[in-house]
């Protein structure tokens, strides 16, 4: 048995490992018109086929969760190679008011956010959301998808994107 290790910044040692999880690079998005906002996120997973519901993980003190608790519903698109540019601008290197100038962006009739080009995008109605620490999380089921099943999902791993190899 391994003894368990003890650090002096255990926060630090804990990103440092998360970041060596890899995971598929999404963006959630909610509102309509010019009052809409968005995230990149790897915080996400299937929670249920039927219905068919997704968990996104955001922080509770964000303007993004008070605008999904409002619309109760949100959009999520899984990025595709190629869409870092999206990534990077909703990560934060742009203003929430310029994000959505890069990449091609429809809406859902629901009016929430629709990323073109996405491995896939979906929109969603919350079902549920339970608050953990300083983020809630959000269920929810999927209202409407588009696939594109020829892409290959932009994945970060070790603080970088990458991409599925496949052997």
């Amino acid at each position: 048995m391994m003894p368990a290790l003890k650090t002096p910044d255990l926060e630090q040692d804990f990103r440092n490992s998360m970041a060596s999880l890899a995971a598929s690079v999404c963006v959630v998005t909610a509102g309509e018109g010019e009052d809409r906002l968005g995230r990149t996120v790897t915080a996400v997973f299937s929670l249920s086929v039927r219905p068919p519901t997704i968990m996104v993980s955001i922080a509770k003190s964000s303007d993004l969760a008070a605008l999904i608790l409002s619309r109760g519903g949100f959009s999520i698109a899984m990025l595709s190679e190629g869409q870092n540019p999206v990534a990077d601008a909703f990560a934060g290197k742009l203003s929430p008011r310029d994000r959505f100038d890069i990449g091609i962006w429809t809406s859902w009739d629901t009016g929430n956010p629709c990323l073109q080009d996405a491995v896939t995008s979906m929109d969603c109605e919350v079902t549920n959301q339970m608050t953990v620490q300083d983020h809630i999380l959000f269920a929810g089921q999927a209202r409407d998808l588009v696939q594109g099943l020829d892409r290959a999902p932009l994945v970060w791993h070790d603080r970088r994107y990458g991409s599925v190899v496949s052997r």
